[in-house]
């Protein structure tokens, strides 16, 4: 029998490999994990934590302008960038010593340095040169921002990694990308008061997501004063004699700004990382190819999160690695469900979502029953805001079950959470409507819509 110097060892230190590595450990496994930056991932480090605590400090303008209507007076109001970049700090610092905490009780055994794949079970860790053995290896090294190499001037381009923590905020930015992390930035930095253009490829931003919510929130950023480009690239980059970001774009000429950043994407993290000394394959992004139970094409490795490209979400990535243990150490053979994820974006306001658009649903089913509402929000009626709630279910006519519900507004993030347990359990909309509403809270329009607005039958809309 082969000895092995780990039963497990775990290269990332994200979430996908934090917990993979702490619930081996604590069923008695001899546990390695090696990261080479700072524990915690991308989400907790440098993505999901911070940006939310940016999307928070970003609100502040608006609850400002608010109180207004509800009888305050607000003094003068600064704003310090720095002050919010040290507290951003501090408490994702306190996040990485609770992930060391739980691997070092657990008694995994935490390694500062970049590893790699020198061959099947075997891993070099680059800060000491040693090589070491293990029976299982868990690759969860997860990506990073594209940097979109062939844009002449992309190094004179900052990504979301260093947005969290520029020297100081700008007066202007122009950002590229129409996706998630695109419009959340833009929804932080027009908050904190830097103009900003958001320039996109695209017809209309968000693809993927439900068409109402895309248009009710490209309409709700440009009435915040956000300029939205679509259909126009960056050509190219340079600086001018003040040191400002000259963007040449297809349609728009010349964009004079003091960042650009580029939101184009991401890239999973395994150049360099040894995939081929092991065996394993990758697809034409660079992506690990795994099965259904993240099994590598190498035998004894596996792969989690981000860095095999199926749904880049830090929770899929904690139920892979779920999974994974159960699979593995506990005889329990079970296959990650990604189907019916809830998720959210973070701009202003929120979208949450669970299930089909209302395009894709009316591509599978024969007939649909959509129930729209869309609504000005209480708060709104006296901050004085034109600011509108959309709230859609989609729903397949045959069973009437729910297969789809779509959120623009406060909270939508909260209220997909809910719904997603929902629609997993296989709801109908008649347990909708046998649900009593919550008064008064934009959530009961969940409940309260009895009446189809219109259904799709084989593609087409009828009344």
């Amino acid at each position: 029998m082969t000895a092995f110097d780990y039963d497990l060892f775990v290269i990332g230190g994200g979430s996908g490999g934090v917990r993979s590595g702490r619930l081996a450990a604590a069923l008695g496994k001899k546990v390695a994990i090696a990261e080479e930056f700072r524990y915690g991932g991308t989400c907790v480090i440098r993505g999901c934590v911070p940006k939310k605590l940016y999307v928070y400090a970003s609100q502040y303008s608006e609850h400002f302008e608010d109180a207004a209507g509800f009888g305050w007076t607000v003094g003068e109001s600064r704003f310090d960038w720095a002050k919010l970049v040290a507290a951003k700090e501090q408490e994702i610092s306190r996040l990485e010593g609770l992930y060391r905490k739980g691997l070092a009780n657990s008694g995994a055994e935490i390694l500062d340095t970049r590893a790699e794949l020198v061959g099947p079970n075997t891993v070099r860790l680059l800060a000491s040169g040693k090589t070491v053995t293990a029976e299982r290896i868990v690759i969860a090294v997860g990506g990073h921002p594209s940097p979109h190499d062939a844009l002449p001037g992309h190094e004179l381009c900052i990504s979301s990694n260093e947005a969290f923590d520029l020297a100081e905020l700008p007066k202007s930015i122009l950002i590229a990308g129409g996706g998630y992390i695109a419009i959340e930035f833009a929804n932080i930095f027009h908050g904190l008061g830097v103009e900003t253009t958001l320039i996109y490829r695209g017809k209309e931003i968000l693809s993927r997501f439900d068409q109402d919510l895309r248009r009710g929130l490209h309409a709700a950023m440009e009435e915040k004063g956000i300029r939205i480009l679509c259909e126009d690239i960056i050509q190219s980059v340079s600086t001018d004699a003040q040191g400002r970001r000259v963007a040449q774009t297809m349609k728009h000429g010349e964009l004079v700004v003091d960042q650009v950043m580029l939101a184009l994407g991401r890239v999973p993290n395994t150049k360099g990382l040894g995939l081929e000394n092991a065996g394993i394959k990758v697809n034409e992004r660079g992506a690990i190819i795994v099965d259904a139970f993240s099994r590598t094409s190498a035998p004894g490795i596996y792969a989690l999160g981000d860095v095999t490209d199926r749904v880049q979400l830090t929770p899929v990535a904690i139920h892979e690695a779920m999974s994974f243990i159960e699979t593995e150490y506990k005889n329990n053979p079970t296959s990650p469900d990604h189907d019916l994820i809830a998720t959210a974006v973070f701009s202003q306001p929120e979208i949450g979502t669970v299930g089909m658009t209302e395009e894709d649903a009316a591509r599978k089913f024969d007939e649909l029953e959509v129930y729209r509402a869309e609504f000005r929000p209480m708060k709104a009626t006296l901050s004085g805001r034109k600011e509108k709630i959309i709230v859609k279910l989609v729903v397949n006519a045959a069973d009437r079950k729910v297969v789809g519900a779509h959120i623009l507004g406060h909270d939508a993030g909260e209220m997909a959470q809910l719904l997603g347990i929902s629609l997993k359990a296989g709801c109908t909309k008649d347990d909708f409507d046998r649900t009593m509403a919550v008064h008064p809270t934009a959530a009961e329009e969940l409940v309260t819509m009895y009446q189809p607005s219109y259904r799709i039958r084989k593609g087409e809309r009828v009344a």
